[in-house]
């Protein structure tokens, strides 16, 4: 499980960062463990929320086989109705709902598991709707005056699959992914996964077993190790004594 936090820094690129914000959030309808499904707003960044509201406004939700589809549906009704609840449980709990996909009825679908996207604004972490992995298209957003203040926000989450600061600051971008107790850090990237030659190394409550999977680690698990102690010596043909201690390459 995983609940992805994307730290905003007032100094990001403004455009790149929305964009970014929309497409890791809502894609794949938030069905996948990458999902960046937080939105941490530092200080002048928090201004930012209404445009990241109408830019997700513009997402086209359809079946997944129509053309121009951006937003596909639920896997099962079940899945729909677990969303909507966490939703309702955001309104229950005092934050605000700045934008609302419960009531999406699509054209030759209306029997559909379809949520559009939503975005829970005003959350604090005891909420519920921050507490569980939502797995659909909401983005909850949460605010802070400072980057250590997020830094403890994010520490504080008993998950480590993922985060991804946007910052145009070298330092700030330095301090976030040495201070942030997860496993897989982006920096501009707002699902950090990385390629297969690197091992996924979500962390925390977000790891399970003893090994991260693919990588190196992926191959140490399917690895059975042996080794070899050889010793080759000009004197073998002539050796006059036996040996009694650990083989030297004195002896």
């Amino acid at each position: 499980m995983s609940k992805n936090h994307g730290v905003v820094m007032p100094d990001a690129n403004k455009e790149n960062t929305l964009n970014q914000l929309v497409g890791a959030a809502f894609g794949a309808a938030g069905q996948r463990c990458m999902a960046l499904s937080t939105a941490v707003l530092v200080g002048e960044a928090k201004k930012w929320l209404p445009e990241l509201v109408e830019r997700a406004k513009n997402l086209r939700v359809n079946a997944g086989d129509q053309p121009g589809a951006d937003l596909g549906p639920l896997i099962t009704p079940q899945a729909k109705e677990r969303v909507c609840n966490l939703i309702d449980s955001g309104t229950k709990e005092g934050a605000s709902i700045l934008l609302d996909g419960r009531k999406i009825k699509v054209k030759g679908y209306e029997n559909g598991n379809f949520v559009g996207p939503t975005i829970i604004s005003n959350v604090k972490p005891n909420m519920t709707c921050y507490k569980e992995e939502i797995f659909g298209p909401v983005l909850v957003v949460l605010e802070t005056e400072t980057l250590d203040e997020a830094i403890q926000i994010v520490n504080n989450n008993p998950y480590g699959n993922g985060t991804a600061i946007f910052t145009t600051n070298g330092a700030t971008a330095r301090k976030y992914a040495h201070l942030v107790d997860v496993g897989q850090v982006g920096v501009n990237v707002p699902i950090p996964v990385p390629l297969p030659m690197f091992s996924f190394t979500g962390s925390r409550s977000s790891f399970r077993g003893d090994t991260n999977f693919y990588g190196k680690q992926g191959i140490q698990f399917y690895t059975q190790l042996k080794t070899i102690t050889s010793q080759w010596k000009e004197e073998d043909a002539t050796l006059s004594s036996p040996a009694v201690v650990m083989p030297t390459m004195g002896r």
